[in-house]
């Protein structure tokens, strides 16, 4: 296999209705690891139809199955995106571009909804509250939590993060500043999610408490 401009890693859990949209503009040269946590709806099979590799993660958790992924990777350049179809793989190719021009260590999205009531309020205050803090703590120039973001794979696996659920892009992010990395965030379109799937986290109250409670256990 010759090696890939970058490799993106998709944590999965229950998205083949989404899975054909995603992966519908996948760039020139890039290798697509879709991990499958926990699926029961034949995401896996689904990825692999559409020529995506696929690895599967039985531990429960975000953190968990970005962590199996990179663990997968081979290129010196990662990225990371939600496999709901929320966003467009596209949207990484000038992410890419500044990590690899030494602009920042990493570069990351900044989620702009493309309509109304594509982003619930609660999931919305959560990721602000979070945010303000990560700037404050870090003085990086964010307002989202990196759910879209591109960086090299040494560098990530170096950071040493350990957090397998929710809190793993929080902990990404402060273990990143205490490294001295740089970060900038663009915008990015962020659209409903595909029809037939549900978010684990912004779908309900109850599903962005229980992030709630991750981040917390990494704040201490």
């Amino acid at each position: 296999m010759g090696m890939s401009v970058c490799e993106v890693v998709i944590p999965c859990r229950d998205e083949a209705a989404a899975l054909p949209i995603v992966l519908r503009d996948v760039p020139p040269q890039w290798r697509v690891i879709v991990v499958d946590n926990g699926s029961t709806d034949g995401t896996a099979d689904v990825a692999r139809s559409l020529g995506a590799d696929v690895i599967t993660e039985t531990r429960p958790g975000y953190g968990a199955a970005v962590h199996a992924g990179m663990l997968a990777a081979e290129a010196e350049f990662v990225a990371v995106m939600d496999g709901d179809a929320s966003m467009r793989l596209a949207d990484l190719e000038p992410m890419l571009d500044l990590v690899r021009s030494g602009a920042a260590t990493m570069v990351v999205g900044r989620r702009r909804p493309t309509g109304r009531g594509v982003w619930p309020w609660h999931a919305r205050l959560g990721t602000q509250m979070l945010a303000t803090w990560i700037r404050r703590r870090s003085a990086f120039p964010i307002h989202d939590l990196a759910p879209m973001r591109v960086c090299r794979r040494a560098d990530l696996l170096g950071l040493g993060v350990e957090d397998r659920r929710f809190g793993y892009p929080l902990e990404l992010m402060l273990r990143a500043a205490d490294a001295g990395w740089t970060v900038q965030e663009i915008e990015v379109d962020y659209d409903r999610r595909a029809a037939g799937t549900r978010s684990k986290v912004s779908g309900s109250v109850r599903g962005t408490a229980r992030v709630v409670q991750d981040f917390a256990k990494v704040l201490r």
